[in-house]
């Protein structure tokens, strides 16, 4: 399968810090993409599998599906996919700075342990498809209080999931084929652990499991491997600690437990796409310095990348 396209929200080619596009079968189906913002997807018919990084999660329409900054996504449909993708920057809406507001940080994003995906009844689906068409329409009409109109729109949209998303993750605890309580043992150890231990072998010893077995329960119910589990979890706090302060990236590198900066890089880029420095030093330039937890003057704002030859960036390797 090609390299995840990447797509970066730049103000200064008039780029939209939110947007809504329309997919259909007419929409390449398979493709995988990254974008430097938070995607929900809400899929109204069509089922499949939903690529989240190397993760494929089943889903059957009508549900919303969810991707954060940076992460690979993707659809393979089973059947026809029909539905609106909507897309924002952390500079038009921050979800960790309307955190108590809205809830979703850590329930619809950044949850490395859950689904990224939302079921939908058909209430529930027109009242999604009315707030899509409502923001839809604000963005083309822009009016008076253009922006506290859309972000008034997509709090709701986003407070609404949260709440259908905590409400499934109860019903699926409690169903006789609930998630097994180990997997609520490991993910309290990685909290605890991923900085310094990195192998699933070490967390299968301290359940006092196989690592096949631990490796199969993980599978199963989260839809990806351990390995990707730690790591997954890992570049989470490494792309906050690169966003949110002023660290060295070795410096990042060794806190979160690897000596050899490079190979950091490596799975760093794998992860997003784009090295650390160019990471950092791109977000920071478009957020205006607002992102770092400490008063920095605004640099200069790095350019968009381009593909080079064989389709990678050559921005991308700086």
């Amino acid at each position: 399968m090609a390299e995840p396209r990447l797509d970066l929200f730049d103000p200064r080619t008039g780029g939209l810090a939110l947007s809504i596009e329309a997919i259909s079968t007419a929409a390449p189906v398979g493709e995988r993409r990254r974008f430097n913002g938070f995607t929900v997807i809400l899929a109204q018919e069509g089922s499949g599998a939903f690529l989240s990084d190397l993760a494929r999660f089943p889903f059957e329409a009508p549900c919303l599906l969810f991707a954060v900054p940076y992460q690979t996504y993707g659809l393979i449909a089973d059947t026809a996919v029909v539905g609106d993708v909507i897309q924002f920057h952390a500079n038009f809406f921050c979800i960790e700075t309307y955190h108590e507001e809205v809830g979703c940080n850590g329930v619809l994003f950044n949850d490395v342990y859950g689904v990224p995906v939302v079921s939908l009844d058909r209430s529930h689906t027109a009242e999604f498809r009315a707030l899509v068409d409502a923001l839809r329409r604000e963005i083309r009409e822009c009016g008076l209080a253009h922006s506290e109109v859309l972000v008034s729109y997509l709090k709701i949209l986003l407070v609404r999931a949260t709440r259908l998303k905590l409400e499934q993750q109860t019903l699926d605890w409690q169903a006789p084929d609930k998630r097994p309580p180990i997997l609520d043992e490991l993910r309290t150890l990685i909290e605890a652990n991923f900085t310094t231990l990195h192998q699933p072998s070490d967390y299968a010893q301290r359940l006092h499991i196989t690592p096949k077995a631990l490796a199969k329960l993980v599978k199963t119910h989260l839809h990806k491997t351990l390995t990707e589990l730690i790591r997954e979890r890992i570049m989470r706090q490494a792309k906050w600690e690169l966003l949110h302060t002023e660290k060295p990236v070795k410096q990042v590198a060794r806190q979160l437990g690897f000596d050899d900066v490079f190979y950091f890089s490596r799975l760093f880029k794998r992860s997003t796409g784009c090295s650390p420095t160019f990471f950092r030093e791109y977000e920071t330039a478009i957020r205006g310095g607002r992102n770092l937890s400490m008063p920095l003057r605004p640099p200069s704002i790095p350019d968009a990348p381009t593909a080079g030859k064989n389709g990678v960036n050559p921005a991308l390797d700086a």
